[in-house]
């Protein structure tokens, strides 16, 4: 007699079990979604550090390639090219040509929606040639990060304080993101 009341008191155990099983597989699903997700944004902020690296490697070799100018290119870092800035005319020089398409560039011309709007390589994408002195050239782009990142190095001002407003996730420029070069032109 035993024997069914053993059997009775092990009904639902096998329910139980079911159910903790699919509690811990759903939140162990919600993990792997959540790790997505940030690895897409991980994804999206290498391809704007890429298109950043193409474009500050652009403006360089026209710099190097029109050394005899190139103190005609600087823009200071107060006036930068690029997202919501007014682009330089494609006419006249050499520098003003060399410009206007690194504006265009910077403000996403080869990146097009469906109705043929420029959407941009990198969140808000700025330029900016500031002159270090003996013919020393600093060429930086500047863009939106996705998160808050430390801001960076307080000698790099391109971009500084367009990124981002007090109170916000991104306040402090740590959503700023830039990249960096210096163009040496030789005496000759």
């Amino acid at each position: 007699m035993l024997m069914p009341l053993t059997i009775r008191n092990q009904r639902g155990v096998t329910l139980i079990e079911v159910l903790v099983t699919v509690i811990i597989l759903s939140i162990g699903l919600l993990g792997i979604a959540g790790l997505q997700s940030r690895l897409q944004q991980s994804e999206m902020e290498a391809y704007q550090r890429s298109q950043a690296l193409l474009l500050l490697n652009d403006m360089a070799n026209r710099i190097a390639s029109n050394r005899n100018n190139a103190a005609t290119y600087v823009t200071g870092a107060a006036s930068p090219l690029g997202v919501g800035m007014t682009c330089p005319s494609n006419s006249g020089s050499r520098k003003q040509r060399d410009s206007s398409e690194w504006c265009a560039a910077l403000q996403g011309a080869a990146e097009k929606t469906t109705g043929g709007s420029d959407i941009g390589a990198m969140l808000g994408g700025r330029g900016c040639v500031e002159s270090l002195g003996s013919g020393q050239y600093l060429v930086t782009v500047a863009w939106q990060g996705l998160f808050p990142l430390a801001a960076p190095s307080a000698g790099v001002a391109c971009g500084a304080g367009s990124y981002g407003s007090a109170g916000s996730t991104c306040a402090n420029d740590v959503c700023r993101r830039v990249v960096t070069t210096i163009v040496r032109v030789a005496t000759l």
